[in-house]
């Protein structure tokens, strides 16, 4: 049985409960992803952190069959103001890609929420492409436009598959109608992956209502790639690389309040985190400089406060006593767990993208307590800075003894100045049975995200229940009312 905590069992996440109904709910219920209304109205109440529910936010609608239902996976989200935006896949393949992007909207601080799924991208949609990857979101507050990003993809299984387009929707209307996509670029037969978008919203900026988009070529060996539009997403500007040619994956541009981009990225097959930057508004990029030396290819978090100040999260074993492990690639979870891999959490930050400190244990769990941990999402609020700064973050983990029969949690953690401290260890959802997940890889998603909105936590994450026959269950969920920071 799914438990939020080692006190008490998740409730089932379809009902509205009021707080005189909610101690019983949750001694007699369940966690399974259910059919959603469009609409979802929570009842406020004063619980602790340790005892707010997990709230299912989507559910996959689809039902072709060659991707596996019901699964939604790899989360990103944005808050802006009092609204709250993420987007996710739905209907994942064994071999990538979904059956589309979904999305989920709240505007009153996670209140209500909204959710449906993205219009003319996939062929189950009226659209032309075959599957959709890798989703992204933000907000042009110049344009008053909700963005979020996708890979397109094109053919149908193994060597016909190509990701020759990156896209994008647009929403005008607070992230609750969403535009058919938009083209960032058309590379053919290219292979891109690991599409994300930004936008700055800095009133003060010289480059306000310029948005910015990173991706990378695979088929140059992840050659980076950056684009620009200063229309609200619109229309896009000829795809740039840095002015050293670099390759990595997975990179997160954040913007600061002067207008410098700043993006932390993998190195593409070479085990280093670079970063890069732009003083220009998109029009050149700088040279990559070296972040540090990890122990594998994985994926960094970043997230920024409102000064400026960047906060990037990976995982890493550089402080445990044996650290020899390669971790999995891409935060694909759990192949990590068969590695026997003892990664921590850690963090570096920086105030202008060239010089960064020395990274910094999280402490989430001891040093050698036999405990891997993966797949940050990190999150600052951008009402605060510097050492009073409120941090979010959330992860997965699991103990590295387990084998094929590993199970799984949900973890959170915050700070209030930041990250000089850190509150304990929060289990969110969990245990969860990795057999429970979809095939290929056993995907929550390569990145997991956490947004701050007046101040309380929403991490957004996928949680798995026992399968039903052979249809999984697997939906995206969020905490209810949030989480103090």
């Amino acid at each position: 049985m799914l438990r939020l905590h080692r006190y008490r069992w998740l409730g089932n996440t379809g009902l509205i409960l009021a707080p005189t109904l909610l101690l019983a709910a949750l001694i007699m219920a369940r966690v399974i992803p259910l059919p959603l209304p469009a609409t979802l109205i929570i009842q406020n109440n004063d619980l602790p952190n340790d005892f707010r529910l997990p709230l299912q936010l989507s559910s996959d609608p689809y039902i072709n069959g060659d991707s596996q239902h019901h699964t939604e996976v790899e989360p990103g989200t944005y808050a802006y103001g009092s609204t709250i935006v993420t987007t996710f896949q739905a209907g994942r393949y064994a071999d990538g890609g979904s059956s589309n992007n979904g999305w989920a909207t709240s505007s009153d601080s996670g209140y209500t929420w909204k959710t449906g799924f993205l219009p003319g991208t996939t062929q189950l949609t009226g659209g032309p492409y075959t599957r959709l990857s890798d989703p992204s979101v933000t907000y042009d507050a110049a344009h008053n436009t909700w963005i979020i990003s996708s890979l397109a993809i094109i053919g149908t299984s193994g060597p016909t598959l190509a990701t020759p387009t990156v896209i994008v929707n647009l929403s005008t209307d607070g992230g609750y109608t969403w535009s058919r996509p938009y083209k960032v670029v058309d590379g053919g037969s290219t292979y891109y992956d690991k599409d994300w978008v930004v936008c700055d919203s800095g009133a003060n900026s010289p480059y306000y209502g310029h948005c910015y988009i990173e991706w990378d070529n695979d088929d140059k060996g992840g050659l980076i790639l950056m684009s620009t539009s200063t229309d609200g997403g619109r229309t896009w500007s000829k795809a740039q690389s840095t002015a050293d040619q670099a390759h990595g994956t997975g990179g997160q541009p954040l913007v600061q309040p002067n207008g410098t981009v700043i993006v932390p990225i993998s190195g593409y097959g070479n085990m280093r985190l670079l970063s890069f930057i732009s003083t220009n508004g998109g029009k050149s990029w700088s040279k990559t400089i070296l972040i540090d030396m990890i122990n594998g290819n994985v994926l960094p978090s970043a997230a920024i406060d409102g000064a400026g100040k960047v906060y990037l999260v990976w995982i890493d074993c550089q402080f445990e006593k044996n650290c020899n492990a390669t971790g999995g690639g891409e935060g694909d979870a759990f192949t990590l767990a068969s590695a026997q891999a003892e990664d921590d959490l850690v963090m570096s930050t920086s105030t202008d993208g060239i010089h960064w400190s020395k990274p910094q244990l999280i402490p989430v769990d001891p040093l050698g307590s036999g405990i891997d941990h993966l797949i940050p999402g990190i999150g600052a609020d951008t009402t605060t800075s510097g050492n009073t700064a409120h941090l979010a973050l959330t992860f997965y983990y699991h103990s590295v003894s387990c084998d094929s029969n590993c199970t799984f949690s949900v973890g959170f953690v915050s700070s209030s100045d930041g990250g000089a401290h850190w509150t304990p260890k929060i289990e969110l959802a969990g245990p969860m049975d990795i057999s429970w997940l979809p095939a290929g890889r056993n995907k929550v998603g390569d990145y997991i995200s956490t947004a701050i909105c007046n101040g309380l936590a929403f991490p957004v994450f996928s949680i798995a229940a026992a399968p039903d026959g052979a249809q999984l269950n697997e939906a995206i969920y969020t905490i209810t009312h949030g989480l103090e920071v």
